[in-house]
């Protein structure tokens, strides 16, 4: 909202000052106001868990940079994050593995340590609440129908069992895509019911009108050499697999729509037919947002390629663990959220945007901080303001400003990457990346 502040003010001794001494302020007119409603950040907590009180810090660091949005990714092949009361091992067993891979998934280095950790259902109702006192929405994350092996090591039920045996699985220490994938049963559908009522509960509507539901990187071999998935298939009269999981997102779909509820999901959830109240995390590109504005639906554009903050910030050999594109920091300031050419209605359906922060590589608080700061404080910027178009950017003013912002980070304790690059404890020599030469794609 704008917001208009006129007149003089003087400010005279309050503990801190001279005595006496007389400070005054000219007559200033404020407006200003978000260009985006949606002005979001993904943490992923499974492939490296944050306890309680670092998710509070984070919540803390959204706030003060005007992000409103905090999307909470709560379970994963790696992990399962949430207490769910009527389904206790899925902390139980799901929320821990033996052993975790250091580096890139093609690294040969490991961490022989069981590793793991869960909330609780009142750690979670305290971060909802001090979200919600901070003005931040929170979007709990519970990946269907792909993404699933620390639930179906939890529940072998879950599983392919015709194809796979599940009941051998393990909660996965590597990272990737699992090919453990749910099977369609109604098992599974009233299984995932019963986990979701206990997420709303945890996450009210005035917090959480939306929930996610991933969607996103389901591979479709265990279903293809399932008899029972291609009995379902035939029976619900659907073309393929992809039809099938599009199957899966409408029930839930339709499911959550009956309880007040508004489905999102990554851009997968296009393929097969887009659930008719759906919207969705546009994260391969702009091109899953572009179509589903285009159709109507309601989009957060969050382009790998542009706002993945576990990308590399540079392409020095002394970048810890180096994954992806360069993105840079004026790379992220001239990222622009609104593709070109999308018509007028379209716009009106780009929610906003949101920068992901996946922790393969991330394995505690410093890690995380190294790659999401300093390049939030200008995604911040890019989510709030009305800024010229990329190329006409005022990046040197941008980077100017930041002078005063590192100070700020100082004293809040972020462990951020400094402008001339990692500070010596912020490498990691020799731990194998996947980095990406040249520029990306605008897809």
């Amino acid at each position: 909202m704008a917001r208009s502040v006129q007149g003089q003010y003087r400010f005279g001794h309050l503990g801190g000052g001279a005595p006496g001494r007389v400070w005054e302020v000219p007559a200033v007119e404020i407006a200003d106001e978000p260009r985006f409603g949606w002005r979001g950040m993904l943490l992923d907590v499974c492939r490296h868990f944050l306890p309680k009180d670092d998710v509070l810090r984070y919540l803390d660091l959204l706030s003060a940079h005007k992000l409103n949005v905090f999307h909470f990714h709560l379970n994963d092949d790696q992990g399962w994050r949430v207490e769910i009361k009527r389904h206790p091992r899925l902390t139980e067993v799901g929320a821990w593995r033996s052993r975790t891979r250091y580096g890139h998934r093609d690294s040969d280095l490991w961490d022989e340590t069981p590793y793991g950790g869960y909330y609780t259902q009142d750690d979670i109702r305290e971060i909802v609440a001090y979200a919600a006192e901070r003005h931040i929405r929170v979007v709990p994350e519970i990946d269907i129908p792909g993404h699933a092996q620390a639930a179906i090591a939890a529940y072998p039920e879950l599983g392919n069992t015709d194809v796979v045996d599940t009941a051998a699985l393990t909660v996965w220490d590597s990272w990737g895509v699992s090919p453990n994938v749910l099977a369609p049963t109604e098992h599974t559908l009233r299984f995932y019911e019963g986990v979701l009522e206990e997420i709303l509960e945890l996450f009210p509507a005035e917090t959480s009108p939306f929930v996610h539901i991933g969607g996103d990187e389901c591979p479709k071999d265990q279903w293809k050499q399932s008899p029972l998935a291609q009995a379902r298939i035939a029976e619900l009269g659907l073309k393929d697999e992809e039809e099938l999981q599009s199957w899966f997102i409408r029930h839930f779909d339709t499911w959550l729509s009956a309880r007040g509820r508004r489905l999102i999901g990554w851009d997968e959830i296009l393929e097969g037919g887009l659930a008719e109240g759906a919207a969705v995390s546009s994260w391969r590109g702009y091109a899953g947002g572009i179509a589903a504005a285009e159709a109507g639906h309601d989009v957060v554009m969050c382009p790998e390629q542009q706002v993945y903050l576990d990308h590399r910030q540079d392409g020095g050999a002394d970048e810890p663990m180096p994954i992806g594109y360069v993105r840079t920091l004026e790379d992220v300031y001239r990222f622009e959220p609104v593709p070109p050419g999308l018509s007028e209605e379209a716009v009106r359906h780009i929610l906003g945007t949101q920068a992901n922060v996946w922790t393969e590589v991330m394995q505690n608080r410093a890690r995380v901080d190294y790659q999401v700061f300093p390049r939030l404080a200008a995604f911040a910027e890019v989510a709030w303001s009305a800024l010229p178009a990329p190329a006409d950017r005022d990046f040197t003013g941008f980077a100017a400003r930041m002078t005063d912002h590192y100070a700020r980070l100082d004293a809040l304790g972020v462990d951020y990457r400094r402008p001339g690059g990692p500070l010596p404890w912020q490498r990691r020599p020799g731990v194998l990346g996947r980095p990406i030469e040249g520029a990306p794609p605008v897809v």
